[in-house]
């Protein structure tokens, strides 16, 4: 007979994968020299049978339940069957629910796979970030095609902070920064009209700001950087190649970025987008 015939069966029914269940058990059992038990999982779990096919298994091998379902029917009749036939049961999230019901002052939602719903939000929002900086500033042309939104616009139109902010809200953006000696690259016209907004600016304010920016690095404000004939030759441009892909325009002059995104983000959800 193995070795592993002699170690303790813990069975786990959970209503979503079971991990929570898995890692508190293994959790304990390191506290019984070593620790060596088998850990057998039934991810979600909907019905009684499944539940009393488990029961029957676990008193079979003198073995134990563990369980993170959150339904109070199934919770109830895993109990009854448990009882049946002899099999000890932990409830591994229910006394933390009633410590947190008596914190917040209110019963749970007792949905189920509410923690793999948010851990998807969490890798959503990662890899949303990651996605701005890699295709921030038209670094990579390719990620055009593959962005939710792109915004394009003169430089210090808030393309990159616009990113970033709508990256925390899950959704994926490419920046492209549009200068008369540049041709823009050939795959921003080939990004649905839809997915693409231009940033425009009332010409006074980008000199201010352009001015404050050489300022901050320690350059002359008489750059060709913040010069209003050159700042106006960027805009007539950038607007000509805004026109000539067909998206709409917001004007971020006097608006705050959190304003501007969700401007950007009632068009997107407007479009058919998902945020």
């Amino acid at each position: 007979m193995s070795t592993e015939d002699h170690q303790p069966i813990v069975f786990i029914l959970s209503d979503s994968v079971g991990e929570t269940a898995e890692f508190v058990v293994r959790a304990a059992s390191s506290q019984f020299n070593g620790g060596h038990v088998q850990v057998r999982r039934i991810p979600y779990v909907d019905d009684e049978k499944i539940i009393s096919e488990t029961v029957q298994a676990a008193a079979e091998v003198k073995g134990m339940i563990a369980f993170t379902m959150v339904i109070t029917e199934l919770q109830e009749y895993l109990h009854e069957e448990a009882r049946r036939w002899s099999v000890p049961v932990v409830d591994i999230m229910g006394p933390m629910l009633e410590g947190l019901s008596s914190l917040f002052r209110r019963q749970p939602k007792r949905e189920p796979g509410l923690v793999r719903k948010l851990d998807e939000d969490y890798f959503r929002k990662v890899e949303a970030i990651e996605f701005a900086v890699k295709y921030d500033d038209g670094k990579d042309p390719r990620g055009l095609l593959r962005a939710d939104i792109v915004l394009i616009g003169v430089s210090r139109t808030s393309k990159t902070p616009l990113s970033m902010y709508l990256a925390h809200k899950r959704i994926k953006v490419a920046n492209v920064p549009l200068v008369p000696e540049v041709e823009p690259p050939e795959e921003l016209f080939m990004v649905p009209a839809k997915k693409c907004i231009g940033l425009i600016i009332e010409p006074d304010q980008l000199n201010g700001i352009r001015r404050e920016r050489l300022k901050s690095l320690g350059l002359a404000a008489r750059a060709n950087y913040a010069n209003m004939e050159r700042i106006l030759q960027e805009l007539e441009y950038s607007e000509k190649v805004m026109k000539r892909v067909g998206c709409p325009m917001i004007d971020v002059s006097n608006k705050a970025v959190e304003e501007t995104a969700n401007i950007i983000l009632d068009m997107f959800r407007k479009g058919g987008g998902q945020a």
